[in-house]
């Protein structure tokens, strides 16, 4: 049976959707954005040692074969992707200069960082006082700042975008390809037979390269400088390295971290992350017509428009989401999904049990929190001053430099 209020919201966002609007670019964000929450809660577990403390555990430490699931949680090809492409929209309808067009879109980004750290910051000392041991809220805190590295890094990819405008118009798709080169490089330098005379920071240089392939991807698109024929050689290009760095090169399976692992492809991020980012590329350009028509469906569409709504509060907040339910349970002992290894097949079920809680928990905190993503109108200078003091100390706590 129809919810009628529920019927009548999505009769609303439907005509409220202008006619132009893409709408499978929408549904790839969303996608993409949904996958965040989805794989933090489904592959980031704790332990309870003696004291009621919880330390971050994952299952890919004793489950090996569960690496392929993050080949489809890992989606942030797909968001960097579509990030170049609307910037490229967006960039083209700026009334100002790119400087206020680049000022306008960090505001939007920060504001939700600055709130959900600020908030912790403040909750910190509370939860203190009420009993939650030290560790506990350093493993919270790891927890809530570690995915807040995608929006510095979203950030400069952007600024980046007018070069990127040019590079797009000058090379077409292959302007990309620089970006994967240095890369392949910088993999080969650090993993090589090379690699014992290799300085430690070395990793560091595919920070930003490495993210920036599939931005300049989207920019490309958008551009009108990738079509058909080259979504088909990245997705046949993509899959085909990627099998190559996973059987003859070795490279881990999992896309993410995994504690006590000697190599990681997520951060930095290695050649296997743009394989796989190559391939999500194509794949999401061959199926842009399919997808806009399944999201011509107002039912399929109403959820996309939300998400979009609350990117990021969706991002700054899931994790939270995750330690509401964990924290108290830590107090009750053994909660099996919540403060139990994860380290059994059994904790796989308990977990998914779980994650509709998550979600609902999302959603109510997202109904407060979303007000950190409009303009602080009313904000004085003197609170986004402590907010933002705030925000510094909580990076510091989470960071472990105090």
């Amino acid at each position: 049976m129809k919810h009628p209020a529920l019927t009548r919201a999505v009769a609303r966002i439907e005509a409220a959707t202008p006619a132009h609007r893409d709408r499978a670019i929408d549904g790839l964000r969303a996608l993409a954005l949904l996958a965040v929450p989805t794989g933090h809660w489904l592959l980031g577990g704790f332990t309870r040692d003696a004291q009621g403390s919880l330390h971050n555990a994952s299952p890919l430490s004793a489950f090996g074969a569960l690496a392929p699931a993050s080949w489809i949680l890992q989606m942030l090809g797909i968001f960097f992707l579509v990030g170049g492409y609307a910037s490229v929209l967006s960039f083209r309808r700026r009334k100002g200069s790119t400087g206020s067009w680049l000022r306008g879109r960090v505001a939007r980004l920060g504001r939700p960082v600055l709130g959900v750290t600020a908030v912790w910051a403040a909750m910190i000392p509370v939860l203190y006082a009420l009993g939650v041991p030290h560790d506990t809220l350093r493993t919270g805190s790891t927890l809530v700042i570690q995915p807040l590295w995608f929006v510095g890094v979203y950030v400069a990819v952007t600024a980046l975008t007018p070069y990127c405008v040019r590079a797009a118009r000058a090379l077409g798709g292959w302007a990309a390809a620089p970006l994967l080169a240095v890369v392949a490089l910088v993999d080969f330098l650090r993993y090589g037979p090379l690699a014992d005379a290799m300085p430690s920071w070395l990793s560091l240089v595919n920070i930003l390269p490495g993210w920036l392939f599939a931005y300049q991807l989207g920019v490309c698109w958008g551009e009108k400088r990738i079509g058909r024929r080259g979504a088909r050689l990245l997705l046949g290009g993509g899959a085909l390295l990627f099998a190559v760095l996973l059987v003859v090169f070795h490279y881990p399976a999992s896309m993410v971290g995994v504690p006590g692992a000697a190599r990681t492809n997520s951060h930095p991020p290695s050649l296997l992350v743009l394989a796989l980012a190559s391939a999500q590329s194509g794949a999401a350009i061959l199926l842009r017509e399919r997808i806009a028509g399944w999201l011509r469906r107002p039912a399929l569409w109403a959820p996309v428009v939300v998400v979009n709504l609350s990117a990021m509060t969706i991002l700054c907040w899931h994790q939270t989401a995750l330690l509401a339910a964990a924290v108290p349970a830590s107090f009750a002992g053994r909660v099996p999904g919540l403060t139990t290894a994860p380290d059994s097949w059994a904790w796989i079920g308990e977990r998914l049990a779980w994650m509709p809680v998550f979600a609902v928990l999302l959603v109510l905190i997202a109904r407060y929190a979303r007000g950190f993503e409009a303009p602080w109108t009313k904000a004085t200078k003197a609170r986004r001053a402590a907010a933002g003091l705030l925000a510094a100390g909580f990076a510091v706590f989470a960071l472990g430099l105090a």
